[in-house]
């Protein structure tokens, strides 16, 4: 079975190898300290110190591996590229909310940057996946959980 790619903008792709970078590098280092201090201290059997500098060495190791997985399979979306006559990957879209008369902004990203809190939302999302394809003007009806939304487009730009 081939495994799903991911997604990525260009911006996502650097956190991702930035963050591996870091934890490669530095993070490694200081547990690895800190699992040496606590060796020092004699006893590991009720060495507190020890069992959570192996909890945290277990914990970046996982990360590492989670992010190795996720750039083995990345697929860049070349912003500069995107195709600005309708919604795309990549894209950030000034939506309004007809129901509420209020003005949304999203960036269209793969499943693995997505982050509401910052606005980026998943290509596979009801929302993201209603809006992939629609031009400025659509009204796009999007069925979540939550509801039934009605958005109209307003505005597709490449990302800032």
């Amino acid at each position: 079975m081939q495994e799903k790619k991911n997604i990525l903008t260009y911006e996502g792709l650097r956190k991702y190898e930035d963050e591996l970078h870091e934890l490669k590098v530095v993070r490694r280092q200081e547990v690895a300290q800190k699992i040496k201090e606590a060796r020092e201290q004699g006893d590991l059997s009720e060495n507190a110190e020890y069992d959570a500098a192996k909890d945290e060495q277990r914990d970046i190791e996982t990360r590492i591996e989670e992010l190795e997985k996720i750039l083995k399979n990345a697929e860049v979306v070349v912003e500069d590229e995107v195709d600005l006559d309708k919604i795309n990957i990549g894209c950030l879209v000034r939506l309004l909310d007809i129901e509420y008369s209020e003005e949304l902004e999203y960036k269209i990203v793969g499943s693995t940057e997505a982050d509401s809190l910052k606005g980026k939302i998943s290509n596979e999302s009801p929302v993201g996946k209603a809006l992939i394809g629609c031009k400025v003007g659509d009204n796009v009806e999007v069925e979540t959980a939550a509801g039934v939304f009605n958005y109209k487009v307003l505005e597709i730009q490449r990302s800032k």
